[in-house]
């Protein structure tokens, strides 16, 4: 349903602002009643929604009824009050919070982030790193006490202590018991970014300064700097540890043996497609996205960056999955900065850097509209931070003294009371220190408060903000109604689907099936030998595990009710109940054993539910539509649809 929404964003939304800016001298083309549409409002819609190359342009009559159909469709949902329900309410606010953005975002630091990062995405970064941990609400003792720890680490260090001992002895991190601190290779938007902008502003071999993060305090030692190894395709077999998947005992016999069958010239892809456990893959020929460097666990990653070819293909080799053999399919450097620019804007709004963004965004609201704060009366909520606000129970009741102003933006005033309902909502499970808890939330919100002024301003500013919202009500509307009368009643309906069924039953039939089972044999005298134990009665379970002991490759089949064209052999063969003669297809032996030839029929209900349900949401919303023309009344000034037509066709 998430497509639907968006296509009929893309197609049917209409905006209603032209009836907030019609003039007495615009010409009225649609006359809903409440609702009138002028002629420049429709020609503004239908130009829209006809640019680009993503769909056929529409003719004015076509588009006319689809932007009439709309009209009511929306108009209904709004008299049945569904733009009031809680949850249209709640995913109307996500698509504002979502389209607000570009309107919240510095633009001057958001191209520097860019430009740094591309630049850090050239090369790629071994490090090793120290944690002492220290939490982000953590008191200003016990913040310092961790620093200084840090503080020793380094020096030790900086005085030629090993790193690696040291990070096994000192480190909070868990894993540096086992790896000395070592994160092996990774490159930018791996790391927080101040964790990050550590590892690339130290040389090589050196100690880096100490780094705070919401981890704790980090001592970094860069081991290594080289160039991007870019990002790769490949192909992959799996034969998986798990013998559920892989149906072997020994993975990496069945592994060697494939090998052994592309270096005799079988197509890698084939032999994915027949025998890789890993499904997602199998069918595209073992293709796997591509990856660059930290993607992979690092025996799968070496393997396929020592690849130097296209096309070549590594020996198996075993990961924590299983075995694996690999073919490099495409390699690619780091793009140009036009091309990853888009890619590296919406990784910044995700990343931890966003805050040096967002600090702008608020100092330029703060300028534009005047920004006016009072610390002194933060600072009155020290003591009134008690055990009741970890436990739980802390309400803005214990401020009901404080009365003063906080702060002021433009016309709006900030007071303690609305600082003692922020504090009451946002309380802490976690006892910290009263003063750390004030300062920080006292932050967030005044940083929450300055962007939401911003954030009601939109409206005001920005006319395209508006109207866009307003396509988005009246998007949402629409999908939310089609839902409930058309999508899923059609799934719910069960006793109407019926009924749609039995009255068009000669729409679905079944043409001539055969249930058969194909085999696919490694050679003749394989296929010799099935067809020997098949005509002995043998079940197929006892035929695989007799023919496959010596090799897992010999032989494999499928079973099901074929149509003509779905199966190659099927459709080479005779449709007569019985064994059928050998076919040579894909280097492999192949022979189809017809267990019944099925004659034309109808469907039954279950046999093509899908289909049936999409032709009976056709009817309900067609019959719909004519009830809701056939309700509300309408005019269309015909002169003006014949300017249009001359002007748009």
């Amino acid at each position: 349903m998430n497509k639907l929404k968006s296509l009929l964003l893309v197609l049917f939304t209409c905006s209603l602002f032209a009836v907030q800016s019609q003039t007495k001298d615009e010409a009225v083309f649609i006359d809903f009643g409440d609702e009138k549409v002028t002629k420049a409002e429709f020609k503004r819609v239908y130009q829209k929604n006809n640019s680009g190359e993503i769909i056929s342009k529409s003719t004015v009559d076509e588009y006319l009824d689809l932007y009439i159909n709309f009209k009511l469709k929306v108009k209904e949902a709004v008299n049945l009050g569904m733009d009031e329900d809680k949850a249209f309410v709640k995913e109307l606010s996500g698509y504002r919070k979502q389209l607000a953005q570009p309107y919240l975002t510095a633009d001057g630091i958001m191209e520097e982030l860019k430009k740094e990062a591309y630049d850090r995405l050239q090369y790629d970064i071994k490090a090793s790193h120290i944690l002492i941990k220290v939490d982000q609400d953590a008191s200003p003792e016990d913040t310092a006490a961790a620093y200084k720890r840090a503080v020793r680490v380094k020096k030790n260090l900086e005085n030629g202590q090993d790193f690696e001992l040291m990070a096994k002895q000192y480190s909070d991190d868990p894993s540096a018991k086992t790896n000395g601190g070592s994160l092996g290779y990774f490159t930018s938007f791996y790391m927080v970014y101040s964790f990050e902008s550590a590892a690339y502003n130290t040389k090589v071999g050196e100690i880096s300064e100490i780094v705070r993060t919401q981890f704790g305090y980090h001592v970094l030692k860069v081991e290594d700097k080289r160039t991007a190894v870019g990002n790769i395709k490949v192909a992959h077999i799996l034969i998986s540890n798990d013998k559920e998947l892989s149906k072997t005992d020994d993975p990496e016999g069945k592994i060697r043996e494939i090998y052994s069958k592309i270096q005799e010239g079988q197509e890698f892809e084939d032999l994915a497609a027949q025998f890789s456990d890993d499904t997602r893959s199998s069918s595209e020929g073992g293709k796997l996205p591509m990856f660059g460097v930290g993607r992979m666990v690092p025996e799968f990653e070496n393997a396929a960056f020592a690849l130097k070819a296209d096309g070549d293909i590594s020996e198996p080799f075993s990961t924590p999955y299983g075995w694996h053999i690999i073919k490099r399919v495409e390699y690619a450097p780091i793009g140009s900065f036009e091309t990853v620019e888009a890619e590296l804007t919406q990784k910044i709004k995700k990343d931890s850097r966003a805050n040096l963004s967002q600090a702008t965004v608020v100092n330029k609201i703060k300028n534009q509209y005047g920004f006016k704060e009072n610390l002194k009366e933060r600072d009155d909520f020290y003591k009134l931070i008690d055990s009741t606000f970890f436990n739980g129970t802390w309400t803005a009741e214990k401020a009901k003294g404080l009365s003063k102003e906080l702060f002021e933006i433009g016309e709006k005033s900030v007071s303690q009371q609305d600082f003692a309902s922020y504090l009451e909502a946002n309380k802490s499970k976690k006892v910290i220190d009263a003063r750390v808890l004030v300062n920080s939330r006292y932050e967030a919100f005044k940083k929450a408060t300055i962007l939401e002024y911003k954030n009601e301003k939109l409206d005001e500013e920005y006319p395209e903000f508006r109207y866009l919202m307003q396509e988005y009500h009246d998007g949402i509307l629409l999908f939310n109604l089609t839902d409930e009368l058309v999508w899923s009643k059609a799934v719910k309906d069960t006793t109407g689907l019926q009924a749609f069924y039995e009255k068009n039953k000669e729409n679905y039939k079944w043409d001539k099936r055969v249930d058969a089972v194909v085999f696919s044999a490694l050679n003749d005298k394989i296929a010799s030998e099935v067809k020997k134990m098949l005509k002995e009665g043998k079940e197929l379970k006892e035929i695989m595990e007799e023919i496959n002991k010596p090799s897992q490759l010999n032989l494999r089949y499928e079973t099901k009710k074929y149509l003509k064209g779905e199966n190659d052999v099927v459709d080479q063969v005779t449709w007569e109940k019985g064994i059928s003669k050998n076919v040579s297809l894909n280097g492999r032996v192949q022979f189809v054993q017809i267990v019944e030839v099925l004659e034309a029929t109808y469907k039954t209900l279950d046999d093509s539910r899908g289909l049936i349900t999409s032709d009976y949401q056709k009817f309900l919303e067609k019959a719909w539509i004519e009830k809701l023309r056939t309700n509300n009344k309408f005019e269309v000034d015909k002169k003006i649809l014949k300017e249009l037509k001359s002007e748009l066709n």
